[in-house]
């Protein structure tokens, strides 16, 4: 079982590494993250663990602004995940919250896409 986390959490960690990758790429004009693989790896593994502490919080605080958007403030939830992960690794600079929030966008795009793609290969 912590076996099967620990591969969890570190594919979570990657996927948003990847994510943060792409969406710098996407709006170079609003976050600028060096091209340097340990900056990437590093701010993934700092929004991972956000996600992993942070977000089920923020979750629950905006809970009911969540139902009353039929799910759509998780966007503004995960846009402030990735804010907050600008402000404490100063390698990935945002230059305002509704960048962050594509960003997150973009994040969570690829996360639904990988995860798609392991489980369909875990099905077969």
């Amino acid at each position: 079982m912590a076996r099967k986390s620990v591969i969890s959490f570190i594919t979570r960690w990657l996927v948003c590494s990847l994510g943060l990758w792409i969406a710098a790429s996407i709006l170079s004009n609003d976050i600028s993250l060096s091209n340097k693989a340990l900056d990437i790896i590093i701010a993934g593994l700092v929004l991972a663990v956000i996600n992993l502490i942070l977000k089920p919080i923020l979750v629950i605080l905006s809970l009911p602004a969540i139902v009353l958007s039929l799910g759509l403030f998780m966007i503004i939830v995960n846009g402030f995940t990735v804010y907050i992960v600008s402000k404490l690794y100063h390698p990935l600079h945002i230059t305002n919250f509704w960048a962050a929030v594509f960003a997150g966008m973009v994040i969570g795009l690829v996360n639904y896409l990988v995860t798609t793609i392991l489980d369909s290969r875990t099905h077969q």
